[in-house]
């Protein structure tokens, strides 16, 4: 069975991994050079870990068909320590993001991603979308009409190829855009802005390179603090990734073995001169949509990232950036999420909310751990807020025996711990008082808190308190954490000694 599952994973389509795998690996190569240019560090740098990522996770990440390579949200991280230190200890910080996230994977932090709403991934899914389409604009500004013509014309081949017959399935139609428009530029002899212009391409394969930085703890006092912020981003990015190209493909990966996979790919990008990175939404979006599906594809990205740029990089040069920012344009429209806009007017204000603001804080920092962040604290808000008003009580009075009942329904917590505080009459004249919690549940130290506070203030004014039909739950935090049960404590509280 689990000989018949990898087969599949890796062979199960070959032919649209190859080709998928090929637009993939066009595409990495000015995105790796521009995330370089970001971080301050030569290209070859980030043409090699993105290589290097790629290739490791094939084997051994938690999603077959994701792209993982060298990343902006990563490079924006790298600035500072770069700028200070030097290519040396970004190299250093690496390794150690890779350590950090073997250790996230082995405490099974990807469980963690089932806290994030479904709101909060659409809100991160639209930024990114957002994003990507900024990012294009630099090489759309300041240009001739020939950018403009050629971009529209690999939009129209783009969108329009798949419709010919036969031929228009089987080959990737980002794949004929790429050959078609650097035809035409080199056969018309159009002067427009190629992948050549971002920057050198490395003429050599990599080697191991170990950091060359003190082991000692100074050089770990400089670099954890990156490396933990590296690691917080990339196992976040590639988680919530995971979680898109599950939905696209509707099957299920592996969130805690893509922390550790995510983990030793940067270990191993840090050895052979490489940036940190972590899964790519917009590469991934692009292998799915052009066919991809298996490992395969995943493998072939990054290994002919690098044959093309060591060994191929004369015809690599000369491909427009025109139709790279067609490509991407085009993963920008297929990975905004279109129903989201309809839904402004018919899901709930909280809902909105959420993922706008997960929008606006992404967009406006360029920080996805920020944004993805705001909008699970805010949804967690609004959760517990819409939770505490499931909390009702009942009251009535048995004059027989003089006792007044409360009986409470619902989820107490530290949202709806003060109306069980303020459901009770303190200064009615009765002798007796039941609580009846056989339909409530207590979450929490405050609502224990609540519940100890009402039962010592009624005791105080003379009233015989009773607590019954605890559930066991709430038997368990009741007894463990209140004191209104507990003599030598209501003593203190009390007044005794």
């Amino acid at each position: 069975m689990l000989l018949m599952s990898k087969k599949e994973e890796w062979f199960g389509n070959i032919r649209g991994d190859i080709l998928a795998g090929m637009v993939v690996a066009l595409a990495l190569i000015p995105e790796a050079i521009a995330f370089s240019i970001i971080a301050g560090v030569d290209p070859k740098v980030g043409l090699y870990a993105s290589f290097c990522i790629a290739v490791v996770i094939a084997f051994i990440g938690g999603r077959a068909g994701m792209i993982s390579a060298a990343t902006g949200a990563m490079a924006l991280l790298m600035v500072t320590l770069v700028k200070d230190h030097g290519l040396q200890y970004l190299l250093a910080a690496t390794i150690l993001t890779g350590v950090l996230q073997i250790i996230a994977g082995y405490l099974k932090l990807g469980s963690l991603m089932s806290f994030v709403s479904r709101t909060v991934i659409i809100g991160f899914v639209n930024a990114l979308a957002i994003l990507i389409f900024m990012a294009q604009l630099p090489e759309l500004t300041n240009v001739t009409w020939h950018v403009y013509a050629l971009t529209t014309a690999g939009l129209a081949i783009i969108y329009l190829f798949p419709y010919v017959p036969k031929i228009g399935t089987l080959i990737p139609s980002p794949l004929v855009t790429i050959i078609v428009l650097t035809a035409v530029v080199l056969v018309m002899g159009i002067d427009v802005r190629t992948v050549g212009d971002m920057g050198q391409l490395p003429d050599t394969l990599p080697i191991f390179l170990w950091p060359d930085v003190p082991l000692n703890f100074e050089t770990l006092a400089i670099i954890f603090p990156y490396s933990a912020a590296l690691a917080a981003v990339g196992l976040l990015e590639s988680l919530m990734t995971a979680t898109i190209v599950d939905d696209m493909t509707d099957t299920d990966s592996d969130k805690n073995r893509e922390a550790k996979g995510q983990g030793v790919a940067n270990i191993a990008s840090g050895c052979i001169g490489g940036m940190a990175g972590c899964a790519m939404i917009g590469q991934s979006v692009i292998n799915i949509k052009s066919g991809g599906r298996g490992r395969l594809s995943t493998l072939v990205a990054g290994l002919l990232l690098l044959i093309m740029v060591v060994f191929m990089s004369d015809w690599i040069k000369v491909i427009p950036m025109a139709a790279l920012v067609a490509v991407m344009i085009m993963v920008s429209i297929g990975t905004f999420n279109w129903e989201s806009i309809g839904g402004l007017r018919t899901l709930p204000l909280s809902t909105n909310i959420v993922m706008l603001s997960t929008v606006i804080v992404v967009v406006w920092t360029h920080n996805l751990a920020l944004g993805v962040f705001t909008g699970v604290l805010l949804a967690s808000l609004f959760f517990a807020n819409k939770i505490s008003h499931f909390m009702y009580w009942d009251t009535s009075y048995d004059e027989e025996s003089d006792t007044r009942s409360y009986k409470f329904t619902g989820q107490i917590f530290f949202n709806s711990a003060d109306r069980l505080a303020n459901a009770f009459d303190y200064k009615e004249e009765v002798k007796n008082v039941i609580i009846d919690v056989s339909h409530a549940h207590f979450w929490d130290i405050t609502a224990v808190y609540a519940l100890d506070k009402s039962v010592i203030k009624l005791r105080k004014m003379g009233k015989k308190v009773e607590v019954i039909g605890k559930n066991e739950a709430s038997k368990t935090i009741i007894d463990r954490f209140g004191m209104h049960d507990k003599p030598e404590e209501i003593e203190k509280v009390m007044g005794g000694h």
